[in-house]
C-alpha cells in the first residue's frame, strides 16, 4: 500500500513541474487537478454525445477532422466539396 502512495506522490510532483500524467488532464497544475480535467472532458463529450445522438456526434466530428489553422472545417468541407449534414447535430428537445 505505501508503494501505491509513494508513485502518487511521485505523479504530482511531476504534474507540478508541468508534465501531463494523467491522459486528458492536460493544463492541471497536481495530480488531482489533472485527474478532476481528465475526468470532467470524458463526461462532457459524453453528454454531448447523448444529447445530439450518435450520428450527430460523428458528423461533428468529420466535420471538425477537416478544419485547418487557416480555415474552419465547414469552410474547407464546401469548398472541397464533402457532404456535412447539420441537421444531425441539432439538440433534440
Amino acid at each position: 500500500m505505501a508503494s501505491g502512495q509513494q508513485d502518487k506522490s511521485e505523479l504530482d510532483a511531476r504534474a507540478r513541474q508541468g508534465e501531463t500524467v494523467v491522459p486528458g488532464g492536460t493544463g492541471g497544475k497536481s495530480l488531482e487537478a489533472q485527474e478532476h480535467l481528465a475526468e470532467g472532458r470524458s463526461r462532457g463529450g459524453q453528454t454531448r454525445k447523448e444529447q445530439i445522438g450518435k450520428e450527430g456526434y460523428q458528423e461533428m466530428g468529420r466535420k471538425g477532422g477537416l478544419s485547418t489553422t487557416d480555415e474552419p472545417g465547414g469552410e474547407r468541407a464546401a469548398k472541397e466539396g464533402i457532404p456535412i449534414d447539420e441537421s444531425k447535430y441539432k439538440t433534440r428537445s
